[in-house]
């Protein structure tokens, strides 16, 4: 699935947040394998990785956006959506492929949904946790976003 972005009632033209890119993948006989490399796939260094597992179905993760922070999101089992909101463009993507996955920038924010059963979500991170670079409250995130255009 591509990005299905949609307007934000603001009226200005611009890209869809969020990036789809295909991982370098090495596969023969043995079993098959996926590559991010910084400085190739990612243009960050990554300071943090995480995964997400034993996941309910009807569970909603991230609900935040970030103010410096970029990510690469992977489902590297299963799948999920990812709905990603700039302050001006929303998109929604399907994560269903290991060899696939989806940057998301600074001043984005995220909501993973919509997850299968058994799904395992893997996140690079371009920092450290840092909870001041969180935004929590939606409207705070948008009144932030908005304002920096």
């Amino acid at each position: 699935m591509t990005a299905q972005p949609s307007h934000l009632d603001t009226g200005l033209d611009r890209v869809a947040p969020g990036t789809l890119i295909e991982l370098d993948e090495h596969a023969d006989p043995r079993g098959s394998l996926a590559v991010v490399e910084t400085g190739k796939d990612i243009d960050f260094e990554i300071k943090r990785v995480y995964y997400l597992y034993d996941l309910p179905v009807a569970t909603v993760r991230g609900a935040h956006g970030h103010r410096c922070l970029r990510q690469l999101v992977i489902a590297v089992h299963g799948q999920f959506e990812i709905t990603v909101d700039d302050g001006f463009r929303r998109a929604r993507y399907l994560l269903d492929n290991p060899r696939r996955g989806l940057l998301i920038g600074p001043m984005t924010w995220r909501n993973l949904i919509n997850f299968s059963p058994g799904a395992v979500g893997l996140v690079l991170a371009s920092e450290h946790y840092d909870e001041s670079d969180y935004f929590r409250d939606y409207d705070e995130f948008l009144a932030a976003a908005r304002s920096a255009a």
